[in-house]
This record gives structure tokens, C-alpha cells and sequence, in this order.
């Protein structure tokens, strides 16, 4: 929890940063345009943005209202996908290795040097390795319950506050339409106020309404990408922990035959 909120603090100064140098930005541009408007009136109106400018100028025109929410939105989702990728990456290990080691050392020095070898691991197979081989001395169902009983415990652990990347995920482009109903309504109460059909009335209403709609769907897109490869990532360790709590049930019944 600590480095999620670390990550947070982190990601929040940098959206603080961006935005203040976005006002910036804007201002200086602003009064460099009115400046030199009569100068370049035979020259092309102005040039094209760059893709990060022309983001910036749309999140503007979107209004600070619906699309700080979503951009909230963003800033969340991400800073809770990148400590679960950490996460996951730190718990992945080598089972294949571990396994051999604990065989190794469980026909050469018996269960305690075998423990031994899962306490100098990270990682979940290490832990459940250990919760397994602590419980041997009993009898091999009751190293089997502990070990799926451990093995529970530690996918909660992996899936821990993946629930809410996808509430981000519904969430995002929820307000975004929610964004496009509000900006119709305003089109048309502004049709309505000025009793006639003009361009010019309806545009900036449809505008906001569009850009937010864009801008949820984006944020959508992405928390999306982040999540599957999470989801992917946890699926591989649970494989690899119900693979290797196989494999040591098998080791801890040969070992009590000898």
C-alpha cells in the first residue's frame, strides 16, 4: 500500500506540473498570436500541432469538469497497475529451479534443509513450498490441506486491488457519456433560448460533448491493456504455484517412503 500511494503522489505532481505548464503554454501562445496576427495575414493561418499540443488543446475545450474526473480517473487505474505489475514481477520466480533445489536439498539434508531453501526465496511457490514442508512431520494430507489452504491466500494476494483498475475501466467511458448527454443538453437549450437553428449555437455544446466521449473511451483503452496483461500475469503464477504444489506433494511421498 505503501508504494501505491508513493506512485500516486508521484503520478499526481506530474499531472500538476503538465497542467500548469499547459497554462502556461496556452497564455504565451495566446498573446504571441494576437501579436503578430496582422503581420502573417497573407501567410498560412497557423501552423499544425504537434500530437501532445493539439491533446492538451482538446482536454481544455473539453471543459475542467467531466474530463478531470476522467483524467482522475486515468492517474488512479495506473498508479494501482503499475504497483500490481511490480508486484507480480517480484513474486515471479524461477519454479522449475526452486523445485530442484528443494528436492535436492530434502534427499540430502531432510525437511528442515529443504525449508531453508524455501525461506531464501521470494515469491509465493517458495511460501507455499514452506507451509507444505512445515506440516510433513504430520502426514501428507495435512501438508496437502496447508498447502492449498496457503495457496488461497496467496492468489488473494496477487488479485489484491485488481477490482479496481476495472472499476476505472467502466467508469472512464460512463462519465464520458455522461459528458456527451450534458453538452446535447446545452445545444439545445441554447437553440431553445435563441428561438432559431444556427451552426454557431449548437457547436460548442456538440464539442464538449464529443471530446468527452473520446477522452473516456481513450482512458478505457488503456487502463484495458494494462489490466489483461495483470490478469495474464496472474494466471501464469497461479499455473505455476498449482503446478509446483503437484510436484512437492509428489516429493514429500517419496521422501516418507524411504
Amino acid at each position: 500500500m505503501k508504494r501505491l500511494f508513493s506512485i500516486l503522489a508521484i503520478t499526481c505532481l506530474m499531472a500538476i506540473g503538465t497542467v500548469n505548464a499547459n497554462a502556461t503554454t496556452v497564455a504565451t501562445t495566446a498573446t504571441t498570436v494576437a501579436a503578430v496576427t496582422q503581420d502573417t495575414a497573407e501567410e498560412p493561418a497557423e501552423e499544425e500541432l504537434g500530437f501532445h499540443q493539439e491533446l492538451k488543446k482538446r482536454f481544455i475545450e473539453g471543459g475542467p469538469g467531466f474530463m478531470g474526473i476522467v483524467l482522475l480517473c486515468l492517474i488512479l487505474g495506473l498508479a494501482i497497475a503499475i504497483e500490481r505489475i511490480i508486484y507480480l514481477n517480484l513474486s515471479t520466480t524461477n519454479t522449475k529451479k526452486l523445485t530442484q533445489n528443494v528436492e535436492d536439498a530434502l534427499q540430502s539434508g531432510g525437511i528442515e534443509a529443504a525449508k531453508e531453501v524455501c525461506r531464501n526465496t521470494k515469491g509465493p511457490v517458495a511460501s507455499i513450498f514452506y507451509q507444505g514442508l512445515d506440516r510433513a512431520d504430520e502426514d501428507i494430507d495435512a501438508a496437502e490441506k496447508a498447502v492449498v489452504a496457503y495457496g488461497g491466500v496467496q492468489m488473494g494476494q496477487l488479485e489484491k486491488n485488481v477490482s479496481w483498475i476495472s472499476l476505472f475501466i467502466a467508469l472512464a467511458p460512463m462519465l464520458g457519456f455522461m459528458g456527451t448527454v450534458i453538452g446535447m443538453i446545452q445545444a439545445f437549450d441554447k437553440i431553445e433560448a435563441a428561438g432559431d437553428m444556427q451552426p454557431s449555437l449548437v457547436a460548442g455544446g456538440i464539442k464538449v460533448a464529443l471530446l468527452t466521449t473520446v477522452f473516456g473511451l481513450i482512458v478505457a483503452i488503456i487502463l484495458q491493456i494494462f489490466y489483461n496483461y495483470i490478469i495474464a500475469k496472474i494466471d501464469s503464477i497461479v499455473n505455476d504455484m498449482e503446478d509446483a504444489s503437484i510436484t512437492l506433494m509428489d516429493m514429500l511421498v517419496r521422501y516418507k517412503r524411504k
